[in-house]
């Protein structure tokens, strides 16, 4: 059985610049992936043609930069850190996924798993609680599937308990060694409740 040996990182993805390349469907669906997660995110989308639900979105976050013309190499100057390709034409995304890679820039190929550095999961949100999903490229449709379970059963409250213990956290004045060990112990029962409900 093979295992996912993927590296799961959260990026402040407001405070790095992304250059999404490609203004259909696609491009959509990503950058609004993006917003989902922080609508604070700073995109450059560049398409020949940019669709009118994207200049819609556009329109009120001056977060968002639209580029009319398609994609030149200088569109990866400067101090773009991601790179999210969403056109339907591989030869194209091939091409600038290795001028990105000269540049050390990460890159992510929309349904192209050998061409990606890093995938885009699906999360599930409750607040100040984020929790990804990755199926390591393999079905994105599980992921959206799990996403939808996770989001039904985690309740409304999670985010309440996260807040009370950061407020515990904040008031022990202990290392953090015995710090761990009494969250640990005040959390425990969440697990054994969870289990005494089967």
């Amino acid at each position: 059985m093979s295992r996912n040996q993927l590296f799961p990182i959260f990026l402040k993805i407001d405070k790095i610049r992304t250059l999404l390349v490609g203004g259909g469907a696609v491009g959509l669906e990503k950058l609004e992936a993006l917003l989902k997660n922080n609508p604070e995110a700073w995109v450059k989308l560049v398409a020949t043609d940019i669709s009118d639900e994207i200049k819609e979105i556009a329109k009120s976050k001056e977060n968002i930069e639209l580029v009319e013309r398609p994609f030149k190499p200088q569109d990866l100057e400067g101090d773009i850190q991601l790179l999210i390709l969403a056109t339907d034409i591989r030869e194209t995304n091939k091409e600038i996924y290795q001028l990105a890679k000269q540049k050390g820039i990460l890159t992510n190929v929309a349904d192209t798993p050998d061409l990606c550095d890093f995938y885009l999961g699906s999360t599930v949100t409750k607040g100040d609680l984020k929790v990804g999903i990755s199926t390591n490229g393999k079905s994105p449709t599980f992921a959206k599937r799990f996403r939808e379970v996770l989001e039904e059963i985690l309740p409304e409250e999670t985010d309440s308990l996260i807040q009370n213990l950061h407020g515990i956290r904040n008031k022990l004045n202990v290392g953090f060694a015995e710090k761990v060990k009494i969250l640990n112990e005040r959390t425990k029962e969440l697990v054994s409740s969870r289990g005494s409900e089967k």
